[in-house]
């Protein structure tokens, strides 16, 4: 399966716990994405995914480069349920979690790139549950 996600991100701004040169901060994140299923046969050939993440960031105060490591757990809405005939999710909904790396660069911090690992379920509301994973290389321009 491939996916291809189209995020838009808001950053207000808050910071709290600096620790080392280092703080927490929050981005809200909204996601419309779209899954090519590739095993035959499939169900539904293709799935769209739309949702809400707050991503938590412990990020480097200062410099060209700020690395930072990343959290969040959201909710999402499948288009379809079924994926091939024999896996299939129970529900439309589902929460998605996910941990991450990544730097913001530049000299306005205008870019952002980072590599996350991704899991959708329904948290056990609905079965069956099966789940889903995605490796997932981002990158990103802020305005």
């Amino acid at each position: 399966m491939k996916k291809a996600d189209l995020g838009v991100a808001w950053d207000p701004g808050w910071q709290w716990w600096n620790i080392g040169g280092y703080h927490f901060t929050v981005v809200g994140e909204g996601h419309v994405a779209y899954w090519d299923i590739r095993e035959k046969p499939s169900a539904n050939a293709n799935i769209w995914e739309f949702g809400f993440t707050p991503v938590f960031r412990f990020i480097k105060n200062s410099g060209y480069i700020r690395p930072f490591v990343e959290a969040g757990v959201g909710v999402r809405l499948l288009s379809h349920v079924d994926e091939t005939p024999d896996r299939r999710f129970s529900s439309s909904f589902q929460f998605a979690d996910m941990v991450g790396v990544g730097a913001q660069f530049g000299e306005h911090q205008n870019y952002q790139a980072g590599l996350r690992f991704q899991h959708l379920s329904n948290a056990g509301l609905k079965h069956p549950n099966p789940g889903i994973n995605f490796s997932q290389i981002y990158v990103q321009y802020n305005f």
